[in-house]
């Protein structure tokens, strides 16, 4: 069976976030005394866990980017294209520049974090309603969260779960992306 080019970019993107979920879980398991509440994400890239992470993370954004090509094949959005590609790059930089190569990792985080929330909200023209409004909603709360961890206002939640009130909330897109697309209808 041959899928449409909007199908495969939908499983890319279902894949990447969906094993990275699964590695984030396992990267944590291997990681002695790590909280997600006090400890960095990043802190996985450099611990026990190292080798799970960073390849997971690494993963992500490379199976974006093979999506983000058959994405730009169907849509031809050229916004949509550009922010997927910079928060595809940003994450395959978080796998090789790890907390310890600084200032590297600092910039690549960021533009991973800013630009996948964007992505979330870019993606808005794209969805129908109510997708939509909910990735709309889901990117806000990724730039709100970014803006807190930024200014150090963590809500209680401590610095990793700050960081994951950023992350989070585009995996989710990002698994619901896919998911939109996949289920495109097949056009005549």
């Amino acid at each position: 069976m041959v899928y449409s080019n909007g199908k495969v970019a939908g499983i890319f993107f279902f894949i990447a976030a969906s094993q990275f979920v699964l590695g984030l879980i396992v990267a944590e398991a291997l990681f002695p005394g790590y909280s997600i509440s006090t400890n960095y994400i990043s802190d996985l890239g450099v611990g026990p866990s190292s080798m799970v992470f960073n390849m997971s993370i690494f993963l992500t954004g490379l199976l974006s980017i093979i999506g983000v090509y058959f994405f730009q094949r169907t849509f031809n959005h050229k916004v949509m294209t550009i922010v997927l590609i910079i928060t595809a790059v940003a994450t395959m930089g978080v796998g090789i520049f790890t907390e310890n190569s600084e200032p590297m990792h600092m910039i690549t985080s960021f533009f991973a974090f800013l630009f996948s929330g964007l992505s979330a909200i870019v993606s808005c023209r794209i969805m129908k309603y109510p997708f939509n409004i909910i990735v709309t909603f889901l990117g806000l709360i990724n730039l709100s969260a970014l803006i807190l961890f930024i200014g150090n206002i963590y809500l209680g939640l401590g610095v990793g779960g700050m960081e994951r009130m950023i992350m989070y909330p585009t995996l989710i897109w990002m698994i619901g992306f896919g998911s939109y697309l996949i289920a495109l209808p097949e056009k005549s």
